[in-house]
C-alpha cells in the first residue's frame, strides 16, 4: 500500500502481517470523518492484497478507539437527518469493510474502546485486550443508539448481554468483556497482551494461506443454517479445498511428518 493516510500508520511486517494503527493519539484516536474514511480505504486496499496474510488493528497512545470525536459531534448536531443518515451509511461502510477483510483481523486494545470502538473491536475476527481496558456501548448516554455497530456486536453478544449493556451504556472492564464475548481474551496487562498478540500470529502462520480465507468464509456462510441445508454448500467446497495445490501439500506435509510448504521454520 503507497497511500499516505493522516490518520492511520500502516506497517507491512513479515509473512504479509500487517499492522494498521489508528494516529489519533490526541483525541483517544476518537472517530471523525476522515478516520471514518481512511481506515474504509485502507481496508479495501487490505482487501485486493494477495499476499496479505492477517491484519492487527491497534490504536496509538492511552486508548485503543474513545468512539466519536466530540467536535464532529457537535457538527453533526447541525446537519439535517439525510445529512446524519449519509454519515451513519459512511461509517456503516467502514465496519464492513473491517469486517469483510478476507484474512483474519486482530483487534489489540488497551485504555478505551467505547462506542464506534466498541464496535470496531466487535468487528474484528480477534479481539484480544487487558484487564484494565474500559468498553462500553456508551450511545444511549448521549441520547442515541448503537445503531451501526449493533450487526457486528450481536455476532458477539447474546440478547441477554447487549439488552443489558445497550441500554444502561454501562462501562465494564476486560474481564467482563470476555465473559460475555466481546473479547476472546483479556490479558494481565500489556506485556501479557503482546505476547499473546504473538503467539496468536505464530497460529495464523502455520495455516494454509487460502485455507484461512476459506475458513473466514465459512463462518458467515455456514452461520445460522441447519445442518441438512448446509451439506449442499459445505460437501463441494471441502471436495474443492481437498483437490487444491495448497490441500494437497497441507495433507502430504501431515502424512510426511514434515512442516507444510507454506510454514516459517519459526513457527513449525
Amino acid at each position: 500500500m503507497t497511500e499516505a493516510y493522516q490518520t492511520l500508520r500502516i506497517e507491512r511486517g513479515d509473512q504479509g502481517v500487517v499492522t494498521v494503527t489508528l494516529a489519533r493519539g490526541e483525541t483517544r484516536n476518537a472517530f471523525d470523518a476522515r478516520l471514518i474514511d481512511e481506515l474504509r480505504r485502507a481496508f479495501e486496499a487490505l482487501a485486493g492484497d494477495a499476499d496479505l496474510r492477517a491484519v492487527i488493528l491497534r490504536g496509538e497512545g492511552k486508548a485503543f478507539c474513545a468512539g466519536a470525536d466530540l467536535n464532529w459531534m457537535r457538527a453533526s448536531a447541525a446537519l439535517s437527518e439525510a445529512e446524519n443518515e449519509a454519515g451513519a451509511r459512511e461509517m456503516a461502510a467502514m465496519f464492513a469493510a473491517v469486517a469483510s477483510c478476507p484474512v483474519p483481523v486482530i483487534a489489540v486494545v488497551h485504555g478505551h474502546a467505547l462506542g464506534g470502538g466498541a464496535g470496531l473491536v466487535a468487528a474484528a475476527d480477534v479481539a484480544l485486550g487487558t484487564a484494565g481496558a474500559r468498553f462500553g456501548f456508551t450511545e444511549v448516554l448521549l441520547g442515541i443508539i448503537p445503531a451501526v455497530i449493533s450487526p457486528y456486536v450481536l455476532r458477539k453478544l447474546s440478547q441477554t448481554q447487549a439488552r443489558r449493556y445497550f441500554v444502561t451504556g454501562e462501562i465494564f472492564d476486560g474481564r467482563e468483556a470476555e465473559r460475555i464475548g466481546l473479547l476472546q481474551k483479556c490479558l494481565a496487562d500489556e506485556a501479557s497482551l503482546e505476547a499473546e498478540v504473538a503467539a496468536m500470529v505464530t497460529a495464523l502462520m502455520r495455516a494454509g494461506p487460502a485455507a484461512s480465507r476459506e475458513a473466514k468464509k465459512l463462518v458467515a456462510a455456514v452461520a445460522g443454517l441447519e445442518p441438512e441445508r448446509a451439506t449442499d454448500l459445505t460437501a463441494p467446497w471441502i471436495a474443492r479445498i481437498r483437490g487444491s495445490t495448497e490441500g494437497q501439500e497441507g495433507m502430504a506435509a501431515f502424512l510426511g511428518k514434515r512442516r507444510a510448504a507454506w510454514v516459517p521454520e519459526e513457527s513449525a
